[in-house]
């Protein structure tokens, strides 16, 4: 290692005994030297402590190796493994990403058109769905991809198959003897809110089961929404024996506040969630839902966003991901 003073290619080049483009193409394209060139060369920047400058090589290549996430709540658990999904494709392509919660202060729109336009990122994840199509538009907004949301827009999308989802959780509850279905939706708005809640309507009419108003009932995704759900169900006179909720949130703070007042599930009330977030399987019983192959979301988002990137456009394809009913302890035959 060296004194105090920091290393420079030259230091590497001298050190291997090999020329500084020698050094600058293995550290860029390891694949395209020799071994003996390449472990010479890891050995001596081992040796000097050499840190690339990855500020000098973007300016080169006029890139900024970031790309922007768009976040509706950060805290939420679902995106976890959505932005693991876009690690494990940006990070070998040396992109950074820089996360931003949408709904964190007044005014979304006009806070994220400085991130939007300010050059800060060579891309753009969006997973927030209420953002307007003007402010992801413009010539100086980079290439962009809808993720899970999406909007009134020709922008490249990644989603999965929410009505379907919504089907297979009606499906199910009926196969196991469910005629009195009910549901809980997202926030109003909402494109999942609406598809979830349409493909709902038409499995129950498709089953020749009843589509009951009353029995629909509104939340927001969140945990507390679903609680609400809760309370919303045990003060109808004629109740569902099951419930699908739009999302595992909801689905769980439905649970929890049910349990709290001596209703069983899925003895009492059958409950299915949507979107299979890490909790689900540890919940007592677990919870019965429609799986998001989250993982993968995030990893076709990335190739999809890196393909524009790498081609300079902003046209990418748009691609939609099955589901899977994954069916676990919180639902059961329907009570006699």
């Amino acid at each position: 290692m060296m004194d105090s003073k920091i290393a420079t290619i030259q230091d590497v080049a001298r050190v291997a005994g090999v020329s500084t483009a020698t050094v600058s193409r293995t550290i860029s394209k390891p694949d395209v030297v020799a071994k003996a060139t390449r472990e010479a060369v890891l050995s001596a920047v081992a040796e000097t402590g050499y840190r690339v400058n990855t500020t000098a090589s973007n300016l080169r290549r006029q890139r900024t190796g970031t790309v922007l996430v768009l976040l509706p709540n950060i805290a939420n658990p679902f995106f976890s493994q959505i932005l693991a999904g876009l690690a494990s494709v940006l990070t070998p392509a040396e992109y950074s990403m820089l996360i931003a919660d949408t709904q964190t202060g007044p005014d979304a729109d006009q806070r994220l058109t400085h991130y939007l336009t300010s050059g800060q990122a060579d891309g753009l994840v969006v997973l927030d769905g209420t953002l307007s199509p003007e402010t992801l538009s413009g010539p100086l907004v980079p290439p962009a991809v809808l993720v899970c949301e999406w909007m009134g827009s020709t922008l490249p999308s990644v989603r999965v198959e929410n009505a379907r989802g919504a089907a297979l959780a009606v499906n199910h509850l009926a196969d196991l003897g469910h005629s009195r279905i009910g549901h809980v939706t997202g926030p109003p708005g909402n494109v999942l809110t609406e598809t979830r809640r349409d493909g709902f309507c038409r499995a129950l009419a498709d089953r020749g089961l009843p589509v009951h108003d009353d029995w629909i009932l509104e939340g927001d995704f969140t945990m507390d929404s679903g609680a609400a759900a809760a309370r919303a169900w045990c003060h109808l006179e004629d109740r569902p024996t099951a419930l699908f909720l739009s999302s595992d949130e909801m689905a769980i703070g439905c649970m929890g506040a049910l349990q709290s007042r001596g209703i069983r599930v899925p003895e009492d009330v059958s409950i299915v969630g949507f979107d299979n977030i890490e909790i689900a399987q540890h919940l007592s019983p677990g919870l019965t839902t429609i799986r998001q192959p989250r993982t993968d979301i995030g990893v076709r988002a990335a190739e999809i966003l890196m393909d524009m990137i790498a081609s300079k456009t902003k046209d990418g394809q748009s691609e939609i991901i099955t589901v899977h009913l994954i069916p676990r302890g919180s639902t059961g035959p329907a009570p006699e």
